[in-house]
């Protein structure tokens, strides 16, 4: 298969590209990559996809969002989060659609913070949240028996410098997150959010 990467320069991405590379053209893109692509400019996701051509499989390791508590958070915080996780991954399945094969997947990435809470945490979990409602419902409208499912890992263990935020989480190597991805692209499921946090 010919597999499309998008930031693929991160722990996430990078744990995608390692489990599936021996098996699988990978294609890796970011913002500052040889490859490079803004989620949150159709344009560039456009130009993105002109350049790289069809493609099997998509998976989106992307996404930030603004960490403060509740009171300090603005409109402008939530909105600029969501444009940047939510809104960035909608628009590469939008787009890609057309670009990728018949029986082709899209995995995107949300987060623990979809299912529990953390201080500081707000708009990651309205946007993880969100994010997995998306993937519920488009599975359902997807043409060409397109696939699409969300992997939605816990802190990674080898992201040493969140885990004061994460007091009591479990920690989920990113080899394991690796596999998430695997079965996203290789598997039969569709509508799936795989959480990985046991």
């Amino acid at each position: 298969m010919k597999i499309l990467i998008v930031g693929s320069t991160g722990l996430l991405g990078s744990s995608a590209a390692a489990a599936l590379r021996d098996r699988h053209e990978i294609i890796e893109a970011s913002r500052s990559g040889q490859v490079t692509v803004d989620l949150t400019e159709p344009d560039s996701i456009r130009r993105m996809f002109d350049r790289v051509g069809r493609v099997d499989a998509v998976i989106s390791c992307t996404g930030s969002v603004p960490f403060k508590p509740l009171a300090e958070l603005t409109v402008k915080d939530f909105r600029v989060g969501f444009e940047d996780k939510v809104l960035g991954q909608v628009n590469l399945v939008q787009i890609g659609v057309e670009y990728v094969n018949d029986g082709g997947s899209f995995t995107l990435t949300s987060g623990v913070l979809a299912r529990e809470p953390i201080l500081t945490g707000v708009a990651a979990s309205l946007a993880n949240g969100a994010l997995e409602s998306f993937v519920m419902a488009a599975a359902a409208e997807l043409p060409r028996r397109i696939r699409i499912n969300a992997v939605s890992p816990s802190v990674l263990a080898e992201a040493t410098g969140y885990h004061d935020y994460f007091p009591g989480f479990q920690q989920v190597p990113a080899e394991t997150v690796g596999r998430a991805y695997v079965k996203s692209v290789e598997g039969i499921q569709t509508g799936q959010t795989y959480a990985l946090d046991q």
